[in-house]
This record gives structure tokens, sequence and C-alpha cells, in this order.
């Protein structure tokens, strides 16, 4: 089948640096705008959009630059705390990131006169993601090349610590269940943790692929059938049920989608339309890949690309994603 030509981003953002990775807070903040984060090789930029399709008086994108934090190494990711409020009094953003230093640092700020930088240090190599606990976020999850996964406490102590089989590439909580930690490593195998025990596997999936090279394992929003989506090789792997919580129960995905010749690198679902996800191509080439598919359909509905591009992220009312490049944000609105 011939693949349709790349679309142009909607709209665009300069930045001041590279941009290695980009998250819109996945939280309600309070303010009408969307709390919006990326990272370079020196900084973390805080700020927030709004898009002509939620307010008509605003032409094309909005942007307001928050805060600007030194990170002094280059961010490797980012996760927003559910505690970043816009309408609270003192005004409160808090987000944590991993570092090329194998350091997670948790920011704080005011907004106003107040910003907290603290480092938390116990991983003895590379973090590939880390997540707030969604509810009250006073928890963070990160894993890493160092094949652990170990749970924050905002202090900077460590509550929990799992020893994996593998490197961990993605961690994320279950969406109903706090004490649950979904986790997915290098090789083959995603699993279920009870962070209350002393780590032993819930259940785990195996995705007959390998290497994973840098996958983000997110819920879908269908409440009847929770999913999960990796990117692995060339293809976006797919569980579409609920996972049964025994130990040494294995799942193979129901579906896999062709995504990228140059290898997947990130997967992402829609946070409004449970049946759309984005994949994107390996980082580091003249031009990166974009992917937006569908479940209904059997190739992608919309393709884009960057140069140079990095991070993945939807916007959290809109079926709005952005990726970061060469000191610039590019955001791709869907017609789903």
């Amino acid at each position: 089948m011939k693949q349709e030509p790349a679309r142009s981003p909607s709209y665009a953002l300069p930045c001041e640096d590279y941009v290695h990775v980009v998250e819109f807070s996945p939280f309600e903040s309070g303010s009408p705008a969307s709390l919006i984060a990326y990272g370079g090789n020196q900084f973390v930029v805080v700020g927030t959009c709004r898009f002509q399709e939620e307010d008509t008086e605003v032409e094309g994108v909005e942007y307001c630059a928050l805060r600007m934090f030194l990170h002094g190494v280059p961010v490797q990711a980012i996760a927003w705390s559910p505690e970043s409020r816009l309408d609270s009094l003192p005004q409160q953003i808090r987000l944590c990131t991993a570092g090329a230093d194998k350091k997670l640092r948790l920011l704080t700020s005011d907004l106003r006169e107040r910003s907290d930088l603290r480092v938390m240090e116990g991983h003895t190599n590379y973090i590939n993601h880390l997540n707030f606990e969604p509810r009250e976020g006073k928890q963070i999850a990160s894993v890493s090349d160092d094949h652990t996964c170990r749970v924050w406490e905002l202090d900077g102590s460590q509550s929990a610590s799992f020893l994996l089989r593998s490197p961990g590439m993605s961690v994320c909580w279950h969406p109903e269940e706090a004490f649950k930690l979904h986790l997915q490593e290098k090789r083959e195998y995603c699993n279920w943790f009870p962070i209350q025990t002393t780590g032993a596997v819930l259940c785990s999936s195996y995705c007959k692929q390998r290497p994973l090279i840098k996958n983000i394992s997110a819920w879908s929003l269908e409440q009847s059938a929770q999913g999960i989506g990796s990117a692995a090789n060339h293809e976006a792997l797919l569980w579409l049920h609920r996972f049964t919580p025994q130990v040494s129960f294995t799942n193979y995905p129901q579906e896999k989608r062709p995504a990228h010749v140059d290898c997947a690198q990130r997967f992402r679902w829609s946070r409004v339309n449970e049946k759309l996800f984005a994949t994107t191509g390996y980082p580091g080439k003249i031009n990166s890949q974009l992917l937006i598919h569908h479940l209904g359909h059997p190739q992608p509905v919309m393709i884009g690309s960057a140069s140079v591009g990095a991070g993945l992220s939807w916007h959290r009312t809109l079926p709005l994603c952005v990726i970061g490049g060469d000191r610039k944000l590019l955001f791709w609105m869907t017609e789903m």
C-alpha cells in the first residue's frame, strides 16, 4: 500500500535549546491553559499552551513561559506531579526529571520567589523512565539500565526497590490500584509488581520482541478493557484486555502494527480518544517519523516528520501530540 506523504506540523514553537524530551501534564491544573515542560542540554523549561481549538480568541497557539530550571546535565525523562496547580495560593509546579548523570531531580516552584531542586541518588546506570503516583503524587517510580525499579518518597528516600531480569525501560502505576506498578523490561517481558510486598511478580506478559528499544507503556482510556502498548523494534505491540493478576500468567500481545523502518522508539496512547495512539521512530536521524494510529485502521491515519525529533506527548483534552526537535516544539492536531 502506498504510504501517505508526511504532514507538516499544525503548530510550532521556538525553544532556546535542543529538546531531548517534552511532556504535557496529564493532570488538571486549574487553568484553561495546559502545562507543558521540555528538557534540553542544560535547562528544564515549564510553560502553558492554549490552542485555537480551545479558545476562538487564540490565533494558532498561545505560549507563556512560567519558569526555567537550571538542570546542569542533559534531560532524559520528565514526569509531572498531580500536585501541580495554577489555581492555588500559592501556585505550585512540581515535576521530576532523569538526568544523564543517572540521578533524579525533584523540581518545585511557587512561580514567585521559592524554587527548590532536590537531587535523588541511587541508580547506578542510566534512568530510562519515571512516573508519579497519579492520585496524590507522594511517590515516584523509576526504572533504569541497572536492572532495578525504585520507588521514591518526595524527601529522596527509597521505599521499595525491585530487581529486574534486564534493563527497565518504562514504568506506570495502575490507574485504579495505586499499590501496583506495571514495568517493561528490555528483554521481552512486562511485569506487574505490588509495591507493598517484597517484589514478587503478580503477572508477566511476553513480548516476543528483542530488544524493547525505548518503549513507553501507557493506559488506554477504555475502562472495560485497559490496554497497554509498547514500541519494540519495527512494531507497535498492543495488549487490549485486562491483565489477570496471577503469578506466572503469560499474555502475548493481541495485536501488532507495522510502525517504523528505522525501529520504533516511543509509544503513547491518546488521552482523549481510546482508539488513537502515536509512535515515533528512533531519534538521532536527520528526520524522525511520527505515526498516528487508529485501532480501526490497519495503516497509520497520519504521518509527520521532524528534524532530529525527540520525545512524544499527548495533550490532556485535545487529540494533539507534540514532539521536540532542534530548538523547537512541533504539534500535530489529528482529525479523529
